[in-house]
């Protein structure tokens, strides 16, 4: 089993930044290929970036490309979600996820663990 941990949301104006954190307890953290997803009130569950077991492979929604940077920390059994230049319709609670394997999905059903969530708040 992995447990995830995610901190960093918050209230941020229009324009701002946000680093979301999220760390893993149990199995070897760097087995698992990590996500991050995002849910508004009344949506279903999008994906927002994904990366690879070795951080050297990334994936990204359309909508935060550019904008947004996952990273990830083995040593530190920590993966980062850094997202500048924020926007109102990126308001969500935003989840991290862990599957095995080294295939980079973007289907929230391709995932296994999950964290419960960190809300972020983009004010106009």
């Amino acid at each position: 089993q992995v447990q995830l941990v995610e901190s960093g949301g918050g209230l941020v104006q229009a324009g701002g930044s946000l680093r979301l954190s999220c760390t893993a307890s149990g199995r070897t953290f760097s087995n698992n290929v990590m996500g991050w997803f995002r849910q508004a009130p009344g949506k279903e569950r999008e994906f927002v970036a994904t990366i690879s077991r070795n951080g050297g492979n990334t994936y990204y929604a359309d909508s935060v490309k550019g904008r947004f940077t996952i990273s990830r920390d083995n040593a530190k059994n920590t993966v980062f979600l850094q997202m500048n230049s924020l926007k109102p319709e990126d308001t969500a609670v935003y989840y991290c996820a862990g599957r095995s394997g080294n295939s980079l999905y973007s289907v929230p059903n391709s995932y296994t663990y999950w964290g419960q969530g960190t809300q972020v708040t983009v004010s106009s």
